[in-house]
């Protein structure tokens, strides 16, 4: 009878002391010593009990190799634990194991076909997969949870990418009923109008990301240029010079904020920043050297703005355009009545078809009287 009771008293004290082992690891794991945790419960006897604990222990560290091996060796010990299931295939498709993860998730989804995020996680790893079938299971999860904010931001992302602006906008408005406040869905709703060209609605979107504490280089230039295209130019200006925080030596930043100030006949500015840009882009500036010649001939600096027009023609010689604009300038520039003619007859040697010629013709007849009446 003594050895019974002793035996009992044995196994009750074991048997405490692997709860105790159990609760101080659980404490360890809850205050965020996830090392210690993981010692804890390595001496707890029933290690198939623990290996799911340890698993998300090894997670909160960032060590996914013994994660995985964790969760491997629970879902052996449990087969029957969907829960777990999960958890290991979404830590294999964190880690881009994404086949392995969409036969887990394959598996969950012939269990429980009614469950939305099993439709929904793998269609994310489909979706990495490059597998067309991922829309499939977004919309599989839409169909069973109509409030599920991540699916609808997929398949309204997807009707946007593809143009569908009317479908897109039917799945913006049904996920922002159940979440009005969803960034995401927002600025889909912002892109939408943008590429339709509906710019007004576009701008309150945008704006309405930044009333909600967002802010981000492609707000604001998207804001920038929904102004700009109502012609509110000191607008459009705001934001894009919020860009250029950003990155101060965006070139094509620094070129449309020299356009704003040119739209906005602030000339010395245009000039300022037009002149930046030039000395940054990559590409042909024929178009981009124009526009700072005009900044230039506003302000009357005719010699600047012939040699920036002269740098546009070197960038496209066959600009009769700009040849005209130069041409205008250096009338403009020279004195001499005989320098005058010289710039519109050499324009019309050079482009003898052209439609201008009819305004160089009648300039040559202007500036003949101009010197007749000044010899007389």
């Amino acid at each position: 009878m003594i050895r019974i009771t002793i035996i009992f008293l044995l196994i009750l004290f074991k048997t405490e002391a692997q709860t105790s082992v159990l609760n101080i690891a659980d404490s360890l794991y809850a205050n965020g010593n996830y090392s210690k945790a993981i010692e804890q419960y390595q001496t707890y006897d029933n290690q198939s009990e623990v290996y799911d604990k340890i698993a998300k222990a090894y997670v909160a560290l960032g060590n996914y190799d013994e994660a995985l091996q964790n969760y491997e060796a629970s879902i052996e010990a449990n087969p029957e634990d969907a829960l777990l299931k999960f958890e290991y295939a979404r830590l294999l498709s964190q880690t881009k194991k994404y086949e392995t993860a969409a036969k887990v998730f394959n598996d969950l989804v012939y269990i429980d076909d009614k469950n939305p995020n099993y439709h929904y996680e793998l269609g994310i790893v489909l979706e990495q997969l490059k597998d067309s079938t991922a829309m499939d299971r977004f919309r599989s999860t839409y169909e069973l949870d109509q409030t599920h904010q991540k699916a609808i931001f997929k398949i309204a992302k997807y009707y946007l990418q593809k143009r569908k602006h009317e479908t897109a906008d039917k799945f913006i408005d049904k996920g922002l009923e159940s979440y009005e406040n969803n960034l995401e869905l927002i600025s889909l709703k912002a892109q939408n109008y943008y590429w339709q060209q509906n710019y007004r609605e576009a701008a309150k979107w945008f704006e309405k990301l930044l009333e909600l504490g967002e802010s981000s280089e492609f707000i604001y230039e998207k804001l920038s240029l929904c102004y700009g295209n109502h012609y509110d130019y000191e607008k459009a200006l705001e934001y894009r010079l919020k860009v250029l925080k950003y990155n101060p030596t965006d070139a094509t930043a620094l070129y449309v904020i020299g356009t704003y100030y040119f739209e906005l006949q602030q000339y010395k500015k245009a000039e300022e920043y037009i002149s930046k840009a030039l000395l940054m882009l990559d590409r042909p500036l024929s178009a981009e050297y124009a526009k700072l010649a005009t900044a230039l001939n506003h302000q009357k600096k005719y010699p600047e703005a012939i040699a920036a027009l002269k740098k546009a023609i070197k960038e496209n010689p066959e600009n009769e355009f700009t040849h005209f604009r130069l041409a205008l300038t250096l009338e403009t520039y020279y004195k001499d009545y005989d320098a005058k003619l010289k710039v519109y007859e050499d324009f019309k040697n050079r482009f003898p078809n052209s439609r201008i010629n009819q305004f160089v013709d009648e300039k040559i007849s202007k500036i003949k009287k101009e010197k007749f009446l000044k010899t007389d």
